[in-house]
């Protein structure tokens, strides 16, 4: 039969099921009506007959619909195949196995892409084909975390990595960030917490044992980053040589990281391993395996309750706005303030920029054990003097 508007509009739904109409004018070209009445144009092309549906009627007109089929006919013809259909949350489990292997050597950088795209873009597009993905929804998206800007500058990054992966698999056949401009990087801080500061966030941090109470004290104590406090397992403490050994796997520059500690450290460490020790044997029996000092809620893994912490922290501790990044700032500035070589505060931080870069990192492999425990007991005896 021939398609017309008029047709088109005295078509009776099947009584069940599906029933399509072909138009006699554009081969394959045709309308497909369901039991309840809708009406979908569609196309059928290829060697496997393959069905191609346009839109519906009428959002789409007849005519619009005659010209996408006969569009999609001369891209067959001339051999341009369409990109394989693919919804978003499918795209993101292929890319991560196929992307971030399991023998992938930084585990770290895969569970983190792993948690943008899932936190960030998975709400919005789980059901979307990664064809039919616009620039203004990946826009609309990263735009909602202007309050975060290293969050959606480093998200931004991970949806372009996602999406030119796909154009390299042939799922899509631009990618919707080819175009867009990366959000701007927030400032570089330079928070330092003055002594009275200090002294506020300690004392606080002192009047309750709580997980996330710990973690700030030894976020100034040690001057470590955040990640590698949190990661710390029974294992890497020796009580006897009183030093941390971090490994390789979670340390920023993915070099073991030796570090000694004093008396306060000491206490905290402690008092924090027989809390996770006998928060775990409430719960279920001694493995045998090393214990977690600060674990995730209900989980074996390490603590994750940032967004909750830090807030519930500042209520009790209001001061100028700070970052628990800034406590390794503030500890490498009173470490120089104090006269501590600024070498055996880069070793200490574990840092391998300044004066531990380049050549001098191959080859001095002196650990400044001696120096790095000096400058932790003058650092933890300024701590006592203020609290």
């Amino acid at each position: 039969m021939r398609l017309t508007d008029i047709s088109l509009k005295t078509l009776q739904p099947p009584v069940k099921g599906q029933v399509t109409y072909t138009d006699d004018t554009l081969p394959g070209f045709g309308v497909r009506i369901s039991q309840g009445g809708v009406k979908s144009f569609v196309v059928v092309h290829g060697r496997n007959r393959k069905r191609t549906t346009i839109g519906r009627y009428p959002t789409i007109s007849l005519q619009d619909a005659r010209k996408a089929a006969k569009q999609i006919l001369a891209e067959r013809t001339l051999g341009k195949h369409e990109a394989p259909p693919i919804d978003f949350e499918s795209g993101i489990k292929l890319f991560i196995a196929t992307h971030f292997p399991e023998n992938y050597p930084k585990p770290r950088t895969r569970a983190e892409t792993k948690r943008i795209l899932e936190k960030h873009f998975l709400p919005s597009l789980r059901h979307e084909k990664l064809e039919h993905i616009q620039p203004r929804e990946i826009s609309r998206i990263v735009d909602r975390m202007h309050r975060t800007p290293a969050e959606a500058h480093h998200a931004f990054g991970v949806i372009r990595l996602f999406f030119n992966w796909a154009f390299r698999r042939g799922y899509v056949d631009r990618s919707p960030c080819e175009r867009l401009q990366a959000p701007r990087r927030s400032a570089a801080r330079d928070r330092v917490l003055t002594h009275d500061e200090i002294k506020a966030v300690l004392s606080h941090a002192q009047a309750n044992d709580t997980t996330f109470n710990y973690i700030v004290q030894l976020l100034l104590l040690t001057g470590q980053r955040r990640g590698e406090i949190v990661s710390l397992q029974s294992d890497w403490i020796d009580f006897e040589k009183r030093t941390i050994t971090l490994p390789s796997t979670v340390t920023k520059n993915k070099r073991q990281h030796i570090l000694p500690f004093g008396d306060v450290t000491e206490e905290i460490l402690r008092r924090a391993l027989v809390r996770a020790l006998q928060a775990k044997e409430e719960g279920e029996p001694d493995d045998g395996k090393p214990q977690l000092l600060f674990p995730a809620r209900g989980k074996s893994t390490p603590f994750d309750g940032w967004s909750k912490g830090k807030p519930n922290f500042d209520k009790g501790c209001t001061i100028a706005h700070w970052t628990l990044h800034d406590l390794r700032r503030t500890c490498a500035t009173n470490l120089a303030a104090l006269g501590v070589p600024v070498h055996v505060t880069e070793k200490l931080l574990n840092h391998i920029s300044g004066t531990t870069s380049g050549i001098v990192s191959v080859y001095q492999r002196h650990a400044y054990l001696d120096e790095m425990r000096d400058a932790i007991d003058q650092w933890e005896r300024l701590l006592r003097s203020l609290t």
